[in-house]
């Protein structure tokens, strides 16, 4: 008789019974989450983040040392530019040839795709191609 009771329990108790299908929605946008909780990656990006920011030089100069080392550079640019063009004025370099200019080696040649000029610094062997195209 008890055995009976007690089925007639569970099975009376089943029919009420329902069931849902349960469903994951992560939280964290380290693995698959809502992209708007972007808020938790950035504080976990900035506690791993040991690198600063440079301190720049013109921070700690006042305005006046600022505009005397702007002028400086402004006149030795101006001086480098007149320098460079009077170079380059007493050297045809649309010839063909090799030319040195201080630690930089440049050649000039004539290929099928137009004017070539390889640029070679003698200091650390960088070399620096520039191709100007025929205009034909």
């Amino acid at each position: 008789m008890r055995k009976l009771i007690f089925l007639v329990f569970v099975f009376g108790v089943s029919a009420f019974a329902k069931a849902q299908q349960f469903s994951y929605k992560p939280i964290s946008p380290f693995f698959g989450g809502d992209t708007f909780n972007y808020q938790q990656i950035i504080t976990s990006v900035n506690v791993q983040n040991s690198l600063t920011a440079p301190v720049s030089k013109q921070e700690g100069l006042s305005e006046l040392e600022q505009f005397g080392q702007e002028l400086n550079r402004n006149l030795l640019n101006a001086i480098e530019s007149q320098l460079s063009q009077a170079q380059l004025n007493a050297l045809n370099i649309t010839e063909e040839g090799i030319f040195t200019f201080g630690s930089l080696n440049v050649e000039v040649f004539e290929t099928f795709e137009g004017l070539v000029i390889n640029i070679l610094d003698t200091n650390n062997g960088e070399e620096t191609q520039i191709v100007v195209p025929n205009s034909n």
